[in-house]
């Protein structure tokens, strides 16, 4: 459904193919694991990632440009997932969705309860890893 390339990290990219590696005789996640690899696909990977893109532990504000609602989730590996402390897995539709994109981006993502026109607001790196790029 989208086109623009998305851009991860080195890191990132190695973490998710591990993943998918792993969940390969996986059959009730085999929509979930294409639509990954779809994304994997067209990203464009990068040494380290700029502090504007959401990847793995960044914290994303995503508004929905239909109804106005806007969502924090911060896109965690699926063992870290947690809805309720808005702990967002790489494996939901979602999680997938946001990956790889920057602050200001919008687009449309097939989600269970149809097509959602989302954009990204903010996005903010975990301090670990905002400390480690000022170094």
């Amino acid at each position: 459904m989208n086109t623009k390339p998305i851009h991860i990290s080195q890191s990132d990219y190695t973490r998710i193919q591990l993943l998918l590696s792993a969940l390969r005789s996986d059959q009730r996640s085999a929509k979930v694991i294409e639509k990954l690899r779809g994304e994997l696909e067209r990203a464009v990977v990068l040494p380290e990632l700029p502090p504007h893109i959401v990847g793995v532990g960044s914290t994303a504000d995503v508004r929905d440009l239909e109804s106005g609602d806007l969502d924090r989730f911060t896109l965690t590996l699926p063992e870290q997932a947690d809805a309720a402390r808005g702990k967002l897995s790489l494996l939901a539709p979602l999680g997938t969705a946001i990956l790889g994109f920057s602050e200001g981006d919008e687009f449309a993502w097939e989600m269970p309860g149809g097509v959602r026109r989302l954009r990204i607001e903010r996005v903010t790196q975990p301090a670990e890893a905002v400390v480690s790029a000022n170094s």
